[in-house]
């Protein structure tokens, strides 16, 4: 279980088939073979480490619902280790599961914030509602607006100083992790729903 609060921008020094290698600091204090670290909000298990890297298996389902595999060599991630029990949770809980990706569609500079538009597919769309959470590469926000396949999000400064949100570009794709509470709601209305039909 992560937070959305990014604690580092590390970046993708190594990779194969199979596994990535990380440049790090913050997230490496106090981390152990087997810790969960999320990178660009996906939650991999830490298979080896040094003293600013770490090395995460990376699963072909994995590869193909995220865009670790868009993510060359000297590509920044954001990274979050898991929450400490008696700690704080400063954005939403954030599972660390993907849904899917999202496309940046548009960047529109308002003031000192900037307004991003997102295109998704429907299916994941049907999660995200106005003025509700959402993660993207591992980043806890607000939804501004929603609709059938697109959604907005206002980043302020230091989000984009901070995060991968603040490199991205036109045309670029972020992992996307809906609120869970969308789903369970959708599933046990659905079951209620049955219920009532076959009574």
């Amino acid at each position: 279980m992560f937070s959305g609060i990014v604690e580092e921008l590390g970046a993708v020094i190594a990779r194969t088939t199979e596994a990535l290698v990380i440049r790090a600091r913050t997230v490496l204090d106090g981390v152990r073979i087997g810790d969960s670290i999320a990178v660009n909000g996906a939650c991999l298990t830490v298979v080896a480490s040094g003293e600013d890297w770490f090395r995460v298996d990376v699963v072909p389902e994995t590869w193909s619902r995220t865009n670790l595999g868009e993510s060359a060599v000297g590509a920044p991630v954001n990274l979050e280790r898991s929450l400490a029990a008696n700690g704080r949770v400063g954005g939403h809980f954030v599972q660390g599961h993907i849904d899917g990706v999202a496309s940046v569609e548009a960047l529109t500079p308002l003031g000192n914030e900037v307004l991003a538009r997102f295109c998704v597919e429907p299916q994941i769309a049907r999660y995200i509602v106005n003025k509700g959470f959402i993660a993207l590469d591992g980043v806890s926000l607000t939804v501004v607006e929603a609709g059938a396949d697109w959604f907005t999000i206002a980043l302020v400064p230091h989000t984009r100083q901070v995060t991968t949100l603040g490199v991205r570009r036109v045309g670029e794709r972020v992992n996307v992790e809906v609120d869970i509470l969308g789903k369970y709601v959708e599933r046990f209305v659905a079951a209620r729903v049955a219920g009532s039909a076959s009574a």
